[in-house]
């Protein structure tokens, strides 16, 4: 029965486009990798990276020579690369930013099937890959994570005690709570993000839509109010699960956070260094026992958000302590990566930004993106 009902929750969460909008081709001048049907841009690397459960995942970087920090992006769940690879290369020139995508395991041509493990594998070996490769530390690192990508990114977070920052975009509570209401938290559930929230230390920033069909806008609101580090929200009144990025609002009040970010003091490396090689989730219960535990659900609210003037700084209190591990599991530090070593220089310039964000909106309206609609629709079907 728990079996059954953990592969039935997993099927409901994951929907790679099919055929993939994408192929790898590569260069045979230069041997570098690139993705099919896009005008290309010098200043993208793609990559293919190994991940510690098997898969060979696709990921870009997209390089901004003046931008100080990088955003690591876990996209939503009916896209890939190569619906996406524009719209990476316009945030990134928007907001100032490095940038770096992926695909989770049996995405685009990423090898695998898609799990809830295998996307903590994903996203382990893509931040991996910033550190070792790019030379990107945690300080410098944002999570960025869309509807189903909260649940790796949120993972991520509760590991990293020096990140800089959060976004959360149209995220879940868990994958069970876009289907039902339910007010306790199942072990068989997965991306239990209601639970995970109130562990990360970094500011945490929550996009969403009021009138969201897949996602609810409550799902949003409550990750939000369970912050410990919170910013002003962006409630996008009428926005709904696939169009948020067309709203004006959107990218300016990125920009704002991220200029926010940007002032605030880097955080200092603490003696703690996160583990972020573990094979199972930190959350996980018993596999063997199908008892529910304590939700979340009505946790005490958090503090009072910091981001509500214009000039108002987020507070930076109690980011030089590490975070305590609420697993067994964490008590033992993974070493750092880092090791000093240099971004790649780029000789590629990023195009400049734009005064308007007209063409952003073109490329999401022509793509069609929408990311988690086959939860609360395929839960209608079984």
């Amino acid at each position: 029965m728990g079996t059954a009902t953990s592969s039935m929750a997993a099927k409901f969460a994951f929907f790679p486009p099919n055929p993939p909008s994408y192929n790898i081709i590569v260069d045979g001048a230069s041997g570098k990798m690139r993705i099919s049907d896009v005008n290309q841009s010098d200043n993208v690397d793609v990559l293919k990276l190994s991940t510690k459960r098997g898969s060979e995942i696709v990921a870009m970087y997209v390089k901004n020579q003046s931008a100080s920090l990088t955003v690591l992006y876990s996209h939503g769940n009916a896209a890939d690369l190569g619906q996406m690879y524009h719209i990476f290369n316009e945030l990134s020139v928007h907001l100032n930013v490095n940038l770096m995508g992926y695909d989770y395991s049996g995405y685009g041509q990423s090898s695998g099937k898609p799990s809830e493990q295998d996307t903590y594998a994903d996203i382990e070996a893509a931040y991996k890959c910033l550190e070792e490769t790019y030379g990107v530390k945690q300080e410098d690192t944002i999570l960025y994570g869309q509807s189903v990508g909260s649940g790796p990114a949120l993972e991520l977070a509760i590991r990293l005690p020096n990140l800089r920052a959060v976004i959360l975009h149209s995220p879940i509570l868990s994958g069970l709570r876009v289907m039902y209401p339910v007010k306790r938290t199942f072990w068989f559930d997965i991306y239990k993000n209601i639970d995970k929230i109130p562990l990360v230390d970094s500011p945490v920033l929550v996009i969403h839509g009021t009138e969201d069909e897949v996602v609810d806008f409550s799902h949003g609101k409550q990750l939000w109010e369970l912050c410990k580090e919170k910013y002003e929200p962006l409630w996008l009144k009428g926005g709904n699960h696939c169009n948020l990025e067309l709203y004006p609002e959107y990218l300016k009040h990125l920009r704002k956070f991220i200029s926010a970010i940007e002032k605030l003091p880097r955080p200092r490396n603490v003696s703690e260094q996160p583990k972020v090689q573990s094979d199972q989730p930190s959350n996980n219960a018993d596999p063997n026992k199908e008892k529910s535990r304590p939700s979340t659900d009505h946790r005490e609210k958090g503090r009072p958000s910091f981001g509500r003037r214009e000039k108002s700084r987020l507070s930076a209190s109690g980011r030089e302590k590490a975070r305590a591990s609420t697993d067994k599991r964490d008590q033992k530090s993974r070493k750092s990566l880092d090791r000093n070593m240099k971004a790649r220089n780029s000789t590629d310039h990023s195009e400049r930004a734009r005064n308007s964000f007209d063409r952003l909106g073109d490329m999401v309206r022509s793509v069609g993106l929408c990311n988690v609609d086959c939860l609360k629709q395929t839960a209608a079907e079984v």
